[in-house]
């Protein structure tokens, strides 16, 4: 695969460090990976298995599988940090791990963690790769992503652009042997899918329905491939579309409050647009509902939740 770049991708390249923390632990993160449906945190860890794969599973740490579901499944992320504290001690060689601290650093604007975690990303992942190719090849993608990352936030982006373009060469270089060893793989493909579902939303000329068909064929698990097309829908301004899918992720992982506060926001979107009061009181409605479960988020994810529905009850009362 050939990958042409431009100053434009590298704009948008911190921004999905973000983006991945609803995907994958990947941020992933990113991995914004993307796991087990039915799960809850009275689970006992020791039981669950590859968060992606239901057929040929590979060998995720238990305690990283459990902190991975607590962040993208409930949104729960006081337990996650307990998790990973177990992973990081049980768990040394499983670079999602190292993945999600990293992307919980960012969350948090710690750049010394950020750094410092995304090193350790891209070192297990290449230790990996003799033992497990498909997965070593893709974490070391994402540890050179979230380097890269680290590069624009410290150097800002105009004087990072330099060696960040470097850091995304190979990204994609990694990624492609990962996608030569398994094209279908449900876990490179969540990856993958939402780091070109960011681009195709950002960048002009790029096809959003072709990221979103990459999500829908090969990714999973299926809360987060409808999470990651609704946030797609919501940029793209596709309202209608962007409620199918956050209700399908809804039915999934219901228990978590991020896919409330995602469904107020489109809610409250296109009731500005259509002029639509009902919606914008659907908006308000959905917004409590994430604030319920205050006490499980981040403070500053908090924050930002209280002042969009400030926001959205500001715009209910404009328009009586």
């Amino acid at each position: 695969m050939t990958q042409r770049f431009s100053c434009s991708q590298l704009v948008v390249f911190a921004r999905l460090t973000k983006f991945a923390q609803v995907g994958f632990g990947a941020a992933f993160a990113f991995g914004v990976a993307p796991w087990a449906i039915a799960l809850n945190l009275s689970i006992n860890p020791s039981l669950a298995g590859d968060p992606f794969r239901t057929e040929k599973p590979h060998e995720i740490g238990d305690r990283t599988q459990a902190a991975f579901e607590a962040i993208f499944q409930q949104g729960n992320y006081p337990a996650a940090e307990g998790y990973l504290k177990e992973a990081l001690a049980k768990e040394p060689n499983e670079p999602l791990a190292y993945a999600m601290k990293a992307s919980l650093a960012y969350g948090n604007k710690d750049w010394a963690k950020l750094n410092t975690y995304s090193q350790k990303t891209l070192e297990s992942a290449q230790k990996l790769i003799p033992t497990d190719p498909l997965r070593g090849n893709l974490y070391t993608a994402v540890g050179h992503f979230l380097e890269g990352s680290v590069i624009l936030i410290r150097e800002g982006t105009v004087n990072g652009v330099p060696e960040a373009f470097g850091r995304l060469r190979q990204v994609y270089k990694y990624l492609d042997k990962a996608e030569a060893i398994s094209a279908n793989d449900p876990e490179l493909n969540l990856i993958k899918g939402y780091m070109d579902l960011l681009l195709a939303v950002n960048l002009p000329f790029a096809s959003p329905d072709q990221a979103i068909g990459r999500l829908q064929e090969n990714a999973a698990p299926q809360y987060l491939v409808h999470r990651g097309i609704a946030l797609a829908y919501r940029d793209l301004k596709r309202y209608p579309q962007a409620l199918e899918y956050v209700n399908r992720a809804i039915e999934t992982a219901g228990d978590n409050p991020e896919i409330y506060y995602l469904k107020a926001q489109i809610l409250r979107r296109q009731g500005e647009k259509e002029k639509n009061q009902q919606l914008i009181r659907e908006a308000i409605a959905n917004f409590d509902k994430a604030l319920t479960k205050k006490s499980q988020l981040p403070s500053s994810l908090v924050k930002q939740i209280e002042s969009e529905r400030k926001n959205a009850i500001s715009l209910n009362n404009s328009a009586r």
